[in-house]
């Protein structure tokens, strides 16, 4: 039996401050006490810093965009991509979840959502699959609604060069306003108009993942949930086969809470313990390529081992490659429609492509690592790209149309130039750059991909050119220089193993049985999905739907 001293006591703990906050927020809406624990002096964790999508089947702002879809299309989708690598019941629940999470969140928030359209499925040409996209994500946000809470929210991963908030939607176009200025044009005025002209009124406009995470902190503290931050988990406290309560660190000392209901752990990943990631990942990973909180070095991992809990999926992870930072102590660029424009090809030290550079942001960092089919890493992979591209396009979040390539990204040796495509090659040491280019050339020529596909599916060409005929993807590279180069790492945007849970997200022991009263979502559980991303926003989205899930089991308890 534990021992039964008790500094503070609550039904439900909530653990971290990402998806979590949800959680939190309709525990305390339905009159459970309700606190949250995060280790950050900062709220949000990596949901803050994440584009703030979030992959819905089946939710009513999708269907009023238009879109139609039906319960057994997504259940055929999912059934096809996910196989058997998770239980069924476990994404059963997350399409049992999504759409009254989604009118939740809009009951329990000043949030507005809006339809990702046409940003589709990750396998959008598999059976069941999407092209029309199934996601939503967060319209923009006046953060000083939150009033003290502002200046301890975490700040947003995506930030634009002047104050103006960016959806996923205006991202995409404004990689195209010099080759589409009639979609990209109003959309970015009407960013700078509501950027700029709100600080003017007092309103500080965000985007993506902090706009979520604000809205829930916003929700959370409406709602009465108490919320400390500073405060690391340190243990969890067991009375035989039950969770009865959590040891924090709170003000320089270790506090005992009481949970006369749940533990609820959504404390993200180990994506930042570069020793655990080794083990069960790749040892080719290192330090600096990772987008997630650097709080997220596995706290939950440790602490299963210690009770005797169970794991799944350790060697999963939500990869998104990124372009090598010319701030040591920054994390990657921005990769995303990089890879998919024309004009651009990877290629490993062969000097050839070696995947599909148009794909999902999973599978292209499985393909990097050779976690795809068993091969050795990829690395150093190299983005080879030409002065044309340039001049057309964003790069990294930073560069805009017609700017050339930052001189500080020549100064720190992320980006290399030359004359000639040999000569190139040579500067990176990448002997047969040469035949991998004029390989590509051909095929891009012809508009179709006959060693990987690039361009065939919905997803593909998403982040491509549509003024690029006739594949909006593929584009030769220009017959004179200058070219260049830049080193792609397998950035991620957090681990996706964790704690075995089952569909109500309650927490499994190595033995088979349930640790009653715990649960666990978000990254710190194992992947709804097991190894497979389906859809934008299906990390965020799988947290919340589970969160809800957590929350109606406990109580049912009652």
């Amino acid at each position: 039996m534990a021992d039964n001293s008790w500094d503070h006591t609550y039904d439900v703990v909530v653990v971290g401050s990402g998806t979590g906050l949800f959680s939190s927020l309709l525990s305390a809406k339905q009159g459970l006490s309700t606190v949250v624990v995060e280790k950050d002096k900062l709220y949000g964790g990596s949901t803050a810093l994440s584009g703030g999508g979030m992959w819905m089947p089946g939710n009513r702002i999708v269907a009023k965009s238009g879109a139609k879809d039906t319960r057994g299309r997504a259940e055929t989708y999912l059934r096809t991509v996910v196989g058997d690598e998770a239980p069924e019941a476990r994404w059963q629940t997350h399409l049992d979840y999504a759409a009254k999470t989604v009118d939740a969140l809009l009951a329990n928030t000043d949030l507005n959502l809006i339809h990702m359209k046409e940003y589709a499925d990750y396998f959008s040409d598999e059976p069941g699959g999407s092209s029309t996209g199934r996601s939503v994500e967060p319209a923009p946000f006046n953060l000083n609604k939150l009033g003290d809470d502002r200046k301890l929210l975490q700040a947003s991963g995506i930030a634009a060069p002047i104050p103006m908030p960016i959806t996923g939607a205006d991202f995409k176009w404004m990689n195209l306003m010099m080759k589409r200025p009639d979609k990209a044009s109003w959309r970015i005025a009407r960013r700078v108009i509501q950027g700029i002209g709100g600080l003017a009124l007092r309103k500080d406009y965000a985007a993506g993942g902090q706009a979520l995470a604000a809205a829930l902190l916003a929700g959370a503290r409406k709602a009465g949930v108490h919320l400390w931050n500073s405060t690391p988990l340190i243990d969890l406290i067991l009375d035989g086969d039950k969770v009865i309560g959590v040891v924090v660190e709170r003000n320089g000392k270790q506090e005992r809470i009481r949970a006369n209901r749940a533990v609820i752990l959504a404390a993200g990943g180990f994506d930042r313990d570069i020793d655990k990631r080794h083990e069960y990942q790749s040892p080719a990973i290192e330090a600096g390529w990772q987008f997630g909180v650097k709080g997220n070095v596995g706290d939950t991992i440790d602490l299963a081992k210690k009770h005797g809990l169970d794991l799944t999926l350790l060697d999963k992870t939500w990869w998104f490659p990124g372009l090598q930072s010319p701030d040591p102590e920054g994390p990657p660029m921005m990769a995303l429609a990089e890879r998919s424009l024309p004009g651009t090809l990877i290629v490993d030290g062969s000097g050839h492509r070696f995947f599909n550079e148009s794909t999902d942001y999973m599978r292209a960092g499985e393909a990097i690592l050779g976690l795809d089919d068993g091969e050795a890493p990829h690395l150093p992979a190299w983005l080879i790209f030409d002065d044309k591209f340039v001049k057309s396009y964003v790069m990294g979040g930073v560069k805009m149309p017609m700017m050339g390539i930052p001189k500080a990204w020549f100064d720190t040796g992320i980006a290399f130039k030359a004359d000639t495509i040999e000569e190139l090659g040579r500067t990176i040491g990448v002997g047969d750059l040469p035949g991998g280019v004029a390989r590509f050339n051909v095929l891009a020529a012809q508009g179709q991909d006959d060693d990987f596909d690039r361009g065939k599916t919905a997803y593909d060409r998403y982040y491509g050119d549509p003024t690029n005929t006739p594949n909006p993807n593929l584009r030769p590279l220009a017959k004179k220089g200058p070219y260049y180069a830049m080193k792609v790492v397998p950035g991620d945007l957090g681990t996706c193993g964790g704690l075995r849970a089952d569909e109500k997200a309650r927490v499994y022991k190595t033995d088979g049985g349930k640790m009653a009263n715990l649960y666990a979502i978000g990254n710190a559980a194992g992947n709804v999905f097991g190894g497979v991303y389906p859809g934008p926003g299906a990390t965020i989205g799988q947290g919340m739907t589970l969160g809800h899930a957590a929350v109606d089991d406990i109580l049912a308890k009652q």
